[in-house]
């Protein structure tokens, strides 16, 4: 059910994820005022019943919670700067981007200025779990904020985990859980492009490894992408790359020696100059040239 006939506005409505979340909520009887910076992504919203506003400030005037679904750290901070003077006093701001431990500490810092509450919350999953309303949601902030935004998180997601009640917890398991998505994505395009070298056909990996401990079904949506050369985007490469950067950033931050997640930020950020509006599995690219 909607959060009480709270309104809430989405900027970054018109993104891969923003647009399957906005409409998830809308389904959930959520009221949304939404915004994105290339308005014409976000205008069929209106034919699902929200209110698609011209700008930052026009969406969260009178919202009770806004959501920021954008790429990156600059574009969150940009857009809520521009927003907060017309934030109505008591409203919660809930970031869901991922823009890693230093943009989030930003976006804290921001919201401790102005007095608004703030809630950590980036997401798990793609365009797919975004559209069926399956993301897992990563959250933490302040125990008197849950209840008031668990109805967004109810609408978009099939799990919330609440980790801690100090925003910036939550980022740091989205950290975690992308160097593994990523260490799966690019040792895949490695392993298969191995298998192509060598002279064989890399579907017999699959076969090999069938229902055993090694087999793993992301391995195999994203490595069946890379043989069939199909790199429709549900995560584009240009957006992994970001993520792997972050997940670098974080480990050196931390001063933790992990070298394969700095090549692998490398990998994707080489990959991304020329691909990174295909999927993340595009990456493959980079290790061998495409099949006439």
């Amino acid at each position: 059910m909607a959060s009480d006939g709270q309104v809430v506005a989405v900027l970054g409505a018109g993104s891969t994820m923003g647009f399957p979340m906005a409409q998830n909520m809308l389904k959930a009887g959520i009221e949304v005022r939404a915004w994105n910076r290339s308005p014409d992504k976000a205008a069929p919203l209106e034919q699902d019943g929200a209110q698609v506003c011209g700008s930052p400030g026009d969406a969260v005037k009178t919202a009770a919670i806004v959501v920021t679904m954008l790429a990156n750290t600059d574009a969150v901070v940009e857009t809520m700067r521009s927003a907060l003077e017309r934030l109505d006093e008591g409203a919660v701001w809930v970031q869901m981007s991922t823009i890693g431990e230093q943009g989030t500490e930003q976006c804290i810092e921001i919201a401790r200025h102005h007095g608004v509450a703030f809630v950590d919350a980036p997401v798990l999953g793609t365009k797919q779990p975004a559209h069926d309303g399956k993301l897992v949601v990563l959250a933490s902030g302040a125990e008197e904020l849950r209840e008031r935004v668990q109805p967004v998180f109810d609408a978009v997601g099939q799990k919330t985990m609440w980790i801690d009640s100090a925003p910036g917890a939550s980022t740091r398991l989205k950290l975690v859980a992308n160097s593994w998505v990523l260490t799966v994505t690019e040792g895949a395009a490695e392993t298969i492009a191995l298998a192509e070298g060598l002279g064989l056909d890399p579907s017999l990996l699959f076969e090999a490894i069938d229902g055993g401990a090694l087999d793993l079904p992301y391995l195999r949506i994203k490595g069946k992408a890379m043989i069939d050369r199909n790199f429709e985007p549900m995560f584009r490469l240009d957006l992994a790359a970001k993520d792997a950067r972050l997940v670098a950033d974080a480990a050196e931050r931390s001063n933790l020696d992990l070298p394969m997640f700095r090549a692998i930020a490398q990998r994707m950020t080489l990959g991304a100059k020329e691909h990174g509006d295909k999927d993340m599995a595009a990456t493959y690219l980079t290790c061998t040239p495409r099949r006439d």
